[in-house]
């Protein structure tokens, strides 16, 4: 059985810009950034939350478009960010931690801690790399905050344990 890929790979020739070769798509957020705001009621970050648990447990990810790398971005970010938290962790405390783990310096595609730079290439110069950072930061917000409200929705004492199961599975055996 083949993994979940992007259903946004069509989108890549009409509406998504492409730094390095990463899709820049629209998300539907609160939080300041470049992304362009999405008029669907899907957008890139739903899509990462609900393949996540899925693509989890795949090894091999045969990647089709800029989109796909978007979405393996997010993947390995959310298994981060589960990573990262307690099983006796309250909502507030996850707020916190997630919010920190988001904002804090990150590599990006081309600078030297950046665990997949042989699928990831560079942007092309000093100003798409900003763009790129600025956008994942804007992403990773993004995502980290609707986490937590599928992580918390039956008790906001203790994150899900069938979410946080999933935390210790590697994607593509590959962590930020």
């Amino acid at each position: 059985m083949p993994a979940y890929h992007s259903t946004f790979l069509a989108e890549e020739d009409t509406n998504a810009r492409i730094v390095g070769n990463i899709a820049v798509l629209p998300i539907k957020t609160r939080f300041k950034g470049p992304s362009l705001p999405c008029m669907d009621p899907y957008d890139i970050i739903d899509e990462v939350l609900d393949l996540f648990r899925a693509n989890t447990f795949f090894k091999n990810f045969e990647i089709k478009g800029a989109s796909d790398r978007t979405l393996i971005y997010g993947i390995l970010f959310v298994s981060q960010c589960l990573d990262a938290l307690n099983p006796s962790s309250s909502q507030n405390e996850a707020v916190k931690v997630l919010t920190n783990l988001s904002l804090e310096d990150f590599a990006i595609p081309g600078d030297i801690g950046f665990p997949l730079n042989a699928l990831y290439l560079p942007p092309s110069n000093k100003n798409d790399a900003v763009f790129l950072r600025q956008y994942l930061t804007q992403f990773r917000q993004e995502l980290a905050s609707r986490l937590i409200q599928r992580l918390y929705t039956a008790d906001s004492a203790r994150p899900s344990k069938f979410w946080l199961a999933f935390g210790k599975k590697k994607f593509m055996n590959k962590s930020l």
